[in-house]
């Protein structure tokens, strides 16, 4: 039996039929240029927070860089700069992986796997770096201070997250 009444089975002879699926938008994929873009683009306008008292000396004036270096995603080893300036923040991916770390004031390296556990929400930061999944160079202070200024931009960034594909 057929899916619908009246219709029938395509054949090879039928022209393609892509014109009449839906416009559905482009659901990106976990650290593409495009999914970097969006989520980017997602912390618009947020206002985030100072440093907390106990910040380090890296990140007391709200000026910081954190790199994050993903080995083994689908298109290769992925380089992503998160950096923060003046209350705002920004993420890109670095152009140059080698000199990304190099301006960075902590770097993270990761697995593709740890990362979109991590995003996804299955996976702790504190065990993953516990259990050595997460390797960590630089100021720890400011690895803090980016968890808790990310954290007040979660809200922004949550139907991103929904909408990712890993």
């Amino acid at each position: 039996m057929l899916p619908f009444a009246g219709s029938r089975l395509p054949s090879a002879s039928d022209p393609p039929a892509a014109h009449l699926l839906p416009d559905w938008p482009a659901v990106p994929q976990f650290l593409s240029p495009e999914w970097v873009a969006a989520f980017d683009g997602a912390l618009a306008g947020v206002a985030i927070p100072g440093p907390g008292d106990d910040a380090g000396l890296a990140a007391i004036d709200g000026r910081f860089t954190v790199v994050q270096e993903v080995h083994g995603t689908p298109t290769g080893d992925v380089t992503v700069v998160l950096t923060v300036n003046a209350g705002t923040v920004h993420v890109s991916l670095a152009a140059d992986p080698e000199s990304g770390a190099e301006m960075a004031d902590v770097a993270i390296s990761l697995s593709y796997e740890d990362a979109a556990a991590l995003s996804k929400g299955e996976l702790v930061a504190a065990e993953a770096l516990t259990a050595g999944r997460v390797r960590v160079r630089g100021d720890l202070s400011v690895l803090v201070a980016s968890q808790q200024m990310l954290a007040s931009a979660q809200p922004y960034v949550q139907a991103l997250t929904a909408d990712t594909t890993y």
